[in-house]
């Protein structure tokens, strides 16, 4: 059956390869003019365009004219007759964070002048999920969330949180976020709300406000705790229990379950205190030199740092918080507008656990402020604490209390220009999933060491069959369902443009399980090749071997191709990787469709949730796998011929072999079920997946033919 494309494969091959190099040619040609060419944006942001004239008129349904965008603040006045009902802008303008596949994502806004979201529209993105996975449907629901909120709420998304609106409390809302898509809908998020919220300060009166001014760096006194605070440099705030009851309007004995009646009825229900840490007076007395210095070089320039923490039976904390989270008790409130703050993770288990003199306090934590959110340290902030207290599983009460602060004057001045910087996204993601990340580094650790001792382990062949299996529903189950571990050509996409449009490394470490495989893979080619991944770490390639084996046990018949034809057909990936990688350059939306040649998306990221005919494209590849082995990582996969050609280069080839090894011998070269092995007993790293399979036959005595004759021979020479 596969005689006639093997024909057809060899007799056209050296045209082929002339099509590959002149394609080559025209590539490096249009480069060098792409490179020396305006680019245009990705589309005309003037009222000019009818599609975005069109959308704001969608999102304004009132609207009779548009004005131009204004040079100076960056937004549409929007006019019903003669009078103005609010405000398009492009995100792009205010804010341009990257997304997962490394490209901006560009919203365009509608506000009122009352701060209200009329509306939001996607004009721009190329999140794979959001492009042939989950469909754009699924972001434009996520976005519909925002519509009617003000940007005077609290807004955090977290859909681990959603039991309930009002348990975050008063002027907090708590949006759903999409599965499978977190880093986009961070992405996302944080670009809407940052966009919105400098539009805010720029053109609705009650919101505006001066440039904010920045810490003195020079000013510093050597304090303790109590001149801190008595000093007004660390802002205290005890909620007494009669103030409590008296917004809840009934006794705190009503909530059991809170160890309100342990407490004495002196003491605070809640002890808060609040520190600004990038002043040094405030910072380096909390936390020491060394402390102040790490946390100063782990923010960005204009970012800012506070330190929160609380004793009495009630934390600001909720019971579920988790490192790099955002806390939903407690806002802090400027100037009518909430701070985006996300937690730093700043001491773990390896760190003391916090300052000396502070050690009573079970839950101090560091925050960071974002750069560009309009937090002006010098100003009055609103400390907002909720109480979400249940009377039983039915009742219960929700009251927010709030107490204001100032710092002194002294530790500022007023620049007249500001430039402030974003939080990074990737940090706030890596602080929360430091169990995935430790996970994932041990599994990689073990499978580093069953690779550097490999003689050893494959003297126990029960060890290899066992521990393979294992490491397949590990790599299956963990690395693809649960950490979304699934590697593909779409990220060698983003390596690529990033390379041609200017490298930044901080896109690569959007998703902290994809970076560390991708690190530990590249390292591994040019320590043993491919077949590390693609054998032993590729979720696909676990779930086509897993179903492989019980197509075996089922005793479905197993179809061996030709030589021939298979030394053909192994060329095929090649082609669509190198097809791939070309196009990716002209048009990304065009090369991410085309890259659904992978099945990894459908069967893996999105587990068959999808339209009916990539799963059936999907499944179809894994029946197959069924009866041929591993068809599709031997003749379709344009990563695996990616990570073959970096690949070769391998410093290593551990695979031991006899000079009798395929002359006679052809034990493991027939045993081979991926054709790795050739004839001549050599092995062709680029192919092979390092089941190490051959290796166990190589050194079991009741396997490998020429020790079972060597040992038979010893015997008749003793007898």
């Amino acid at each position: 059956m596969l005689d006639p494309l093997r024909r057809i494969v060899l007799i056209n091959m050296p045209s082929l390869l002339k099509i590959i190099r002149v394609i080559f040619a025209l590539l490096i040609v249009s480069q060098t003019f792409y490179a020396n060419a305006e680019l245009l944006p990705e589309g005309d942001s003037s009222i000019e365009n009818p599609r975005v004239e069109r959308l704001i008129h969608d999102i304004f349904v009132n609207a009779s004219r548009i004005e131009r965008k204004t040079t100076d603040n960056h937004v549409w006045p929007v006019y019903s007759s003669f009078q103005t009902i609010g405000y398009a802008f492009e995100s792009k303008d205010f804010i341009q964070i990257q997304g997962f596949a490394g490209d901006i994502i560009n919203l365009l806004i509608g506000i009122d002048l009352e701060g209200n979201i009329i509306g939001v529209r996607v004009l721009f993105q190329h999140e794979p999920i959001f492009m042939h996975g989950l469909g754009i449907t699924a972001l434009e629901t996520f976005l519909a969330q925002y519509t009617d909120h003000s940007v005077a709420e609290r807004i955090i998304v977290d859909s681990s949180r959603s039991r309930s609106q009002s348990s975050a409390g008063e002027g907090t809302v708590i949006f759903d976020g999409v599965t499978k898509a977190t880093v986009s809908v961070i992405a996302t998020n944080d670009t809407l709300l940052v966009a919105a919220l400098q539009v805010a300060r720029q053109v609705l009166g009650k919101f505006t406000q001066s440039v904010a001014a920045q810490v003195r760096p020079e000013v510093f006194e050597e304090l303790n705790w109590q001149q801190l605070i008595d000093q007004q440099l660390i802002a205290h705030w005890p909620v007494s229990r009669q103030a409590l009851e008296q917004a809840l309007d009934r006794p705190l004995a009503d909530y059991p379950g809170y160890g309100f009646a342990q407490s004495n009825d002196n003491q605070p229900v809640t002890d808060l205190y609040y520190a600004y840490l990038n002043a040094p007076s405030i910072g380096k007395n909390l936390l020491g030199d060394e402390d102040y210095q790490r946390l100063l070089s782990s923010l960005e320039n204009g970012e800012h740092a506070i330190a929160v923490m609380s004793g009495g039976p009630y934390s600001y904390l909720e019971d579920d918080f988790r490192a790099g989270k955002i806390p939903t008790r407690m806002a802090i409130i400027q100037n009518g507008l909430p701070m985006l703050i996300r937690d730093l993770a700043f001491y773990r288990f390896y760190d003391k656990q916090q300052p000396e003199g502070i050690k009573n306090f079970d839950n101090f934590r560091l925050f960071a402020i974002k750069g560009n959110g309009g937090f002006d340290p010098s100003l009055p902030v609103e400390l907002k604490l909720n109480f979400d207290l249940r009377q039983n599983h039915l009742l219960g009460d929700n009251v927010n209390l709030s107490s204001s602060h100032q710092l002194p004057a002294k530790l500022f001045f007023h620049p007249e220009i500001s430039e402030q910087k974003r939080i990074p996204i990737w940090q706030r993601i890596w602080a929360s999933k430091t169990l995935e990340i430790s996970i994932t580094l041990l599994s990689l650790c073990l499978l580093s060491l069953l690779f550097i001792k490999q003689h050893s382990f494959t003297k126990h062949p029960k060890v290899i069959t066992y521990g393979r299996f294992a490491f397949m529903l590990f790599t299956l189950f963990f690395i693809g369902y649960y950490a979304q571990g699934q590697l593909s050509v779409v990220n060698i996409y983003s390596i690529l443009l990033t390379l041609r449009d200017g490298f930044n490394f901080s896109v690569f470490l959007l998703d902290p399980i994809l970076f560390i495989l991708w690190i530990y893979t590249f390292i591994s080619l040019f320590v043993w090749g491919r077949g590390l991944f693609c054998g032993w770490l590729c979720p696909f390639g676990a779930l086509q071997e897993l179903l492989s084996s019980v197509a075996k046990r089922l005793k479905f018949p197993q179809w061996r191709i030709k030589d021939s034809s298979h030394f053909a057909l192994q060329k095929i990936k090649y082609l669509i990787l190198i097809s791939l990688l070309i196009i990716c350059f002209y048009d990304l939306a065009w090369a991410q469709t085309l890259a659904e040649i992978e099945p990894f998306k459908t069967s893996i990221t999105l587990v068959f949730d999808r339209e009916w005919y990539f799963v059936l494209f999907a499944t179809g590849l894994l029946a197959l796998g069924m009866f041929i082995h591993k068809f599709y990582c031997r003749y379709m996969c344009p990563l695996g011929a990616g990570l073959a050609i970096l690949g070769y280069f391998h410093l290593f080839e551990q695979l031991d072999r006899r000079s009798d090894c395929g002359k006679p011998c052809q034990v493991c070269a027939v045993r081979c079920e991926i054709k790795a092995i050739k004839k001549s007993g050599e092995i062709d790293y680029n192919e092979c997946i390092q089941c190490l399979e051959c290796e166990v036959i190589y050194q079991d005595e009741h396997q490998c033919a020429p020790i079972m004759l060597a040992n038979k021979r010893a015997k008749k020479a003793l007898s």
